[in-house]
This record gives C-alpha cells, sequence and structure tokens, in this order.
C-alpha cells in the first residue's frame, strides 16, 4: 500500500476518536480492520504504529495547533480539519521519515478529499505557520 493510502487510513482511524471513547477505540479499530478487504499485515501495523504514536501526543499536538490558529479554539474547528491537522502536526514535529513539505501538502490533499471548500487554504496556512 502506498504512504498515501496509508495516510488517508490514518486519518480515518484518527477521525474516529472524536466519537468514541478511549475504552471503545479497540473494538472502532477491530471493525475498521475488519471492514478493510485487503490490506498487508505490514500496512495494518504501520497504520496501528503511527495511530498510537499520534493518540499519545494529541494533547500537546492540540497545543501547538491552538497556539498556532489565531481567533480559533481547537474545541471550535471542525473535526475533519482538527482530524487532518492532528495527522500533519505529528508528522511535521515528530516523524522524520515525513519532510515538513510533504506532510503539509498531504495535509491539503486530504482536506481536498475529505473537507469543505475553504479548508485546504486554512490547514495550509496554520501549517505554513507551524512550520
Amino acid at each position: 500500500m502506498k504512504r498515501r493510502e496509508l495516510r488517508e487510513h490514518i486519518f480515518e482511524l484518527l477521525f474516529r476518536i472524536e466519537f468514541n471513547s478511549r475504552e471503545e477505540m479497540p473494538e472502532q479499530m477491530s471493525l475498521f480492520f475488519d471492514n478493510l478487504e485487503t490490506l498487508e499485515e505490514k500496512d495494518q501495523a504501520y497504520i496501528e504504529d503511527k495511530y498510537s504514536r499520534i493518540t499519545d501526543k494529541l494533547s500537546e499536538i492540540d497545543k501547538m495547533i491552538g497556539e498556532t490558529a489565531e481567533g480559533w479554539k481547537v474545541s471550535r474547528m471542525g473535526k475533519v480539519d482538527l482530524t487532518i491537522l492532528r495527522l500533519a502536526v505529528y508528522e511535521m514535529k515528530y516523524d522524520e521519515d515525513v519532510p515538513v513539505k510533504v506532510a503539509i501538502n498531504e495535509a491539503v490533499e486530504l482536506s481536498k478529499k475529505f473537507s469543505g471548500d475553504d479548508s485546504p487554504a486554512f490547514i495550509n496556512g496554520i501549517l505554513g505557520k507551524l512550520a
């Protein structure tokens, strides 16, 4: 599976955090992976590992987003945009395998696919300030 596909799956899994408690997430992960038809073990391991690393740093990531997004509280952001930002901020600040420009570009592409018309500019602006 290509990195872009893996990133989309991580995004979809992270999005579930907004609607489920931490205690429910193991079951949600199981359901998520059961619905993926063709998934190699190494890809599932990659998705699970990155998901876990992001959720471990969630409070730090949210703090960075909140400090950077002038006039926006993290709690008031759209759930799709917030999830995209969380993934991108993690990649920019903690994932040495992903160059900053790639993390920003991929976040903008995710927002074009999953969010509203104004989201790519919003996400690009916040990530640009963070970079």
